[in-house]
């Protein structure tokens, strides 16, 4: 069978050179035109796991308290923050935000109602409700009540009165999320049962209906921070503005991953083009191998345009890794081909490449195949960017030893074997140096390195997922600096809910209850629902309150969190303006039924269902906090909140950015120390196929079991923690280790 396909490649590859090259040239243009429908992906979406029941449970409580679309303007201005000039600049500010066509409102310091400036009664409140806006507003009181508000302190204006937020709404996409809940509740009955012919075809539909719709709105969302971005520009003479939200990151991200390729691509090239030169010193060793990776770069660029595959911040240097590893190819190619010339100098070029190739080719393929499955490895992640990953590689690898074997022997039989010279060989000193010392100190060599293992193996106990997303980016980016004055001066970044349901006898409760709802008639013949709510909810009454009130103040008083919002925190400024004496039931219904819907809007939509049976904390985290470890502090919450404070289990369920992140990241940490032992035994059988020996296999994978470990217990020591990046390190570690085991092996 091997003679036969030698005879094969022989005859089509090596006996028609052109044929070949023109046939892979046909192939690389048709799929490398393509190329300009590569995209790149930042989103949100593509940081969590898939199928991540929180990931459900977040987005239904998105729905239902408010969307996560929005951006943050910090707002510094070099005058007093609340003096006319000031107040003019930021209402010319929100007034051009308000012209754009997606943005639904603008929350500022100019919006918020205010109830002490001064102080309304009560029993006023409905019909006097003020803003900034009204001219006979008192700006100092104005300036107490948002550095004295439980609800606006440290929230919408700094500690120190200088900083302020703006709030940019964005309108709820419903098609988006109409065509994302679809695609999803499809999935997820794939996942237990099998989906009917009709619904197979519906997934496919949707699943390609969601992915152009979510391609446009990416390219609309990054005009919308372009044109929010030029906006602010016009008032940077009047202060110092941060832009911050998800959507600025997810967009910032996408113009760091183009850059990332373009740096890293550009930088790898050049420098294998230098060490081709100064290796070989003939035009032909640099031209022909980076021929070879200059087409499977663009026919791997073609075919993720192609299949409209994303790359993202995970798989943003997989250019850089496709080019190192196709060179590699090559270069043991090209090193075989000297030797065989220098061995036989008056041999002919056909017979030259011909042994080249036979004697390369089992252990190029083995190479290729156990970089194949050492990049496997990240299949088995449950996160989409990280298994997308390991696909592109898998692939890219696939396609780069394709390529090697066909351009490069192709392309030499068009030169003629040069003369025979000697020549210098820089490597040779340092191989024999270390050959030498194996032989003389093999026993001390191998104590060393037990030594080494066991410091890795203590390096990975130390080994941590904790990672802070601030650190993903440098000190001089706007997200950075952003972030850290969100974090800084209005009250923490990273947000975090703690949802509190009703307790499931409260339900049963209900239904056997035929009473009479004592406040029916307390607004002349108005139809129940909204004024009686404090008789039929769980929360919205004076005992249960008083138990938010005590998780309320628990989770204000971490030191992880910031700022804290519930509806503790409108009962405690209802109160204020009660003169500060305790409100009763029929007071609380009074109050919900009467209050305008602006105030509404503010003080209980998002912290209150509409039927009373579950309440919301917004907690949000200083994600700028050395010290914040997030699964332990997600524990220690939900540990208090059921083994302290006698809430059942399915009564609580913590939720936000910071739960679906720390899924992601634990998930990675299992991920990865579960299939490394995977990955080791597959590369371990591959071996022993490839040595025919036991022995020789177990040898040969001491090295990949010594770097991979060194380098993961190297993290370990140096408190480098494991994130969607560094996830990828092992595999890389393995990839490059098993190619050299294996030639050097082979070889011997």
């Amino acid at each position: 069978m091997k003679f036969f396909l030698l005879k094969l490649y022989d005859r089509y590859v090596l006996g028609r050179p052109v044929t070949a090259l023109l046939l892979v040239s046909l192939i690389i243009t048709v799929i490398g035109i393509h190329a300009t429908e590569f995209k790149l992906d930042a989103s949100a979406e593509s940081l969590v796991l898939e199928n991540d029941k929180d990931l459900r449970y977040y987005r239904s409580i998105r729905a239902r308290y408010g969307s996560d679309d929005f951006l943050v303007i910090t707002y510094t201005p070099k005058k007093d923050l609340f003096s006319l000039e000031t107040l003019s600049d930021l209402r010319k500010l929100r007034d051009s935000l308000l012209q754009m066509e997606r943005v639904e409102s603008v929350v500022s310091i100019l919006d918020v109602p205010l109830l002490n400036s001064p102080r309304v009664p009560l029993a006023e409140l409905p019909e006097n409700i003020r803003t900034l806006e009204i001219p006979d507003t008192d700006i100092e009181l104005a300036r107490a009540e948002f550095r004295e508000s439980p609800l606006y302190q440290n929230l919408i204006v700094s500690p120190d009165g200088k900083t302020t937020a703006l709030q940019v709404n964005f309108h709820r996409d419903q098609v988006f999320y109409s065509l994302l809940n679809r695609r999803d509740s499809l999935r997820e009955k794939r996942l237990s049962t099998k989906l009917s012919r009709q619904e197979t075809e519906e997934l496919a539909i949707v699943s390609e209906e969601f992915k152009q719709y979510n391609s446009t709105l990416i390219e609309k969302e990054s005009e919308d921070i372009a044109t929010v971005r030029a906006i602010m520009d016009g008032h940077r003479n009047q202060a110092e503005l941060y832009l911050g939200g998800v959507l600025m990151i997810a967009s910032d991200m996408i113009d760091f991953i183009r850059h990332d390729l373009m740096v890293f691509g550009v930088g790898v090239l050049v420098f294998l083009i230098v060490m081709l030169g100064l290796s070989f010193r003939k035009p032909r060793w640099v031209v022909l191998p980076m021929a070879c990776c200059f087409a499977t770069v663009l026919f791997m660029f073609g075919f993720l345009g192609l299949v409209e595959w994303r790359v993202t911040v995970v798989s943003s240097n997989f250019t850089s890794l496709l080019l190192i590893i196709t060179l590699s190819l090559n270069v043991h190619l090209i090193v075989r081909y000297h030797e065989l010339h220098a061995q036989n100098p008056l041999a002919s070029q056909h017979w030259l490449v011909m042994e080249m190739v036979k004697t390369k080719i089992l252990p190029s393929l083995y190479t290729a195949l156990t970089t194949i499955v050492a990049f496997g490895s990240l299949l088995f992640s449950n996160i989409r960017p990280v298994i997308d990953f390991g696909w592109m590689m898998a692939i890219g690898i696939t396609v780069a030893f394709l390529l090697t074997f066909v351009v490069l022997p192709a392309g030499l039989m068009f030169f003629k074997p040069l003369e025979v010279r000697p020549r210098r060989d820089f490597t040779h000193k340092l191989t024999r140096s270390l050959a030498i010392l194996v032989a003389r100190f093999g026993s001390s060599i191998l104590l060393f390195f037990l030594v080494i293992i066991a410091l890795s193996v203590i390096g990975l106990t130390k080994l941590t997922v904790e990672n802070r997303f601030i650190d993903h980016f440098k000190q001089d980016t706007e997200i950075y600096r952003g972030m850290e004055m969100i974090d800084r001066e209005l009250g923490g970044t990273t947000p975090l809910e703690v949802i509190l349901d009703a307790d499931r006898d409260f339900y049963a409760s209900l239904e056997e209850e035929q009473e009479p709802d004592p406040f029916d008639n307390v607004f002349d013949g108005e139809a129940e629902g909204e004024a009686g709510l404090s008789g039929t909810s769980y929360w919205y009454n004076s005992y249960n309150l008083l138990t938010l009130d005590t998780v309320h103040d628990y989770l204000d008083g971490l030191s992880e969190t910031g700022k804290t919002l519930s509806l503790a925190t409108t009962m405690t400024l209802l109160q204020q303006l009660n003169e500060n004496k305790p409100l009763d039931n029929f007071m609380l219904a009074v109050i919900y039924k009467k209050l305008p819907s602006s105030v509404k809007q503010n003080l209980f939509d998002p912290y209150l269902a509409q039927d009373g049976n579950q309440v919301r904390l917004s907690i949000r985290l200083y994600e700028s906090d050395p010290t914040l470890r997030r699964n332990e502090l997600l524990q220690k919450i939900r540990r208090h909140l059921v083994e302290h404070m006698g809430f059942s289990d399915d009564q609580v369920h913590l939720t936000g950015m910071v739960v679906l992140y720390n899924n992601m990241l634990q998930s990675l940490f299992r991920s990865q120390i579960q299939t490394l032992g995977v990955v080791f035994l597959a590369i371990m059988l591959m071996f022993m196929i490839l040595f025919r020996s036991l022995k020789l296999a177990v040898i040969a994978i001491i090295p990949n079991l010594v770097a991979a470990g060194m380098v993961l217990g190297l993290m370990g020591w140096l408190r480098i923690p494991l994130d969607i990046m560094t996830i990828t390190i092992a595999a890389i570690t393995i990839g490059i280790a098993v190619d050299d085991t294996i030639h050097y092996i082979h070889r011997f």
